[in-house]
């Protein structure tokens, strides 16, 4: 039985080759300390890392490549948005289908004095604007709103949320987990003050990479999470002022960076469009197949072109767990199961506590798949 990977929304699968060669050149060939020594080896180590964050620069929209800072993943940099950046007295905005990547930062800042509103999402996953326009307090000073939803696709209007935030002199914060890579992005011409992303979903890179977007200025009003050696100003015992050191401790994650960057340089080369485009094909055909299947229950949108490639569904009379089990063990179909990391997400489409099973396509899914699934899906549901 060979294996199909729909679990693309945790972490894509497989990779570009180029991703897989990027690193392993890494490792033979750039294997040096970037930054930390002057020998040939750390400095072409530095320079790969450079390049990834060049492409991602590229791919992003954003003119100085060095308000880019290098995490190990999104959870660190929306860690950084949220942690660095509020005080004790502010009040903030989310929405009801954040992951616990913003949920828990912004619970923990709570029991320091941050308030929080949290609007509620329609039973779809959508984001009405004007529930965060009748949110704004004196005090509000940040909106923190994932991109795309992790458990139902949808995708949420940062637009239109964007020109609410400029309107009120409030900071913005994107989390862009799950559509870095997928859905177009420009921080320059949006106007985006904050913008978290990780590396191995959408990205093609390895776990253990990400990054977060800072607009110029901003970084005056958000402290690190971490201080420690950064290879410069190593003549002072108080951390660098300037990006991206400021944030950026500790010896990088080299030979992840070089994979990032290998897979950003595949989406830049095969054009983000055309991605998507095979993306929504693959998720439509799924969503017409659900349709015809008695007993199938599928949350969010429905439509491809509402939301990104993760369709959410029950079948009667069966748990999420023992669904997913069914479908590998018996149709070699990887797939996740439960709450996904969202628990308030679930509450707002109904589907808390037991959660849903998960299908996330990716790039190198086949319409073949797709159907094959449909059809196992059809024979569990009997």
């Amino acid at each position: 039985m060979d294996l199909i990977y729909f679990d693309n929304a945790a972490t894509s699968w497989p990779k570009p080759e180029e991703t897989y060669s990027a690193m392993d050149r890494f490792g033979r060939m750039s294997g040096g300390s970037p930054g930390r020594s002057g020998h040939r080896l750390s400095i072409e180590a530095g320079r790969v890392i450079l390049d990834a964050r060049d492409a991602l620069a590229r791919l992003l929209g954003i003119n100085d490549i060095f308000q880019l800072v290098l995490t190990m993943n999104a959870t660190q940099a929306l860690n950084l948005a949220i942690s660095g950046f509020l005080s004790p007295g502010d009040h903030v905005i989310t929405s009801s289908m954040e992951h616990n990547s913003v949920m828990r930062p912004l619970r923990a800042m709570e029991e320091r004095g941050v308030e929080i509103s949290v609007v509620t999402c329609s039973p779809r996953g959508e984001l009405d604007p004007q529930g965060v326009l009748d949110a704004i307090k004196n005090n509000t000073t940040a909106i923190y709103l994932t991109h795309a939803s992790n458990v139902t696709g949808t995708i949420m209007p940062i637009r239109e949320v964007r020109n609410i935030a400029r309107d009120h002199g409030l900071v913005f914060c994107i989390d862009a987990a799950q559509t870095a890579g997928i859905l177009p992005l420009n921080m320059d011409e949006m106007n985006i003050d904050l913008l978290a992303f990780t590396g191995h979903k959408s990205l093609y890179g390895p776990q253990g990479t990400g990054g977060l977007y800072i607009r110029k200025g901003l970084e005056k009003e958000i402290q690190p999470l971490m201080v420690g050696g950064t290879g410069s100003r190593s003549e002072f015992e108080t951390q660098p002022d300037f990006m991206p050191d400021r944030y950026e401790c500790g010896t990088p994650n080299g030979i992840g960076l070089a994979g990032l960057g290998a897979g950003v340089d595949f989406i830049l080369a095969n054009g983000m469009s055309t991605i998507r485009t095979k993306e929504k094909v693959l998720t439509q055909r799924f969503l017409d197949g659900l349709k015809s299947i008695q007993g199938v229950t599928i949350y969010g949108p429905a439509d491809a072109a509402r939301q990104i490639s993760i369709v959410s569904f029950n079948i009667d009379g069966i748990a999420p767990s023992e669904a997913s089990l069914a479908f590998d063990e018996k149709f070699g179909i990887m797939s996740r199961p439960g709450l996904h990391c969202a628990p308030s997400a679930h509450r707002t489409i109904g589907t808390f506590p037991g959660g849903t099973v998960r299908f996330s396509f990716g790039y190198f899914n086949t319409e073949d798949q797709v159907s094959y699934a449909i059809e196992a899906v059809r024979k569990l549901s009997r």
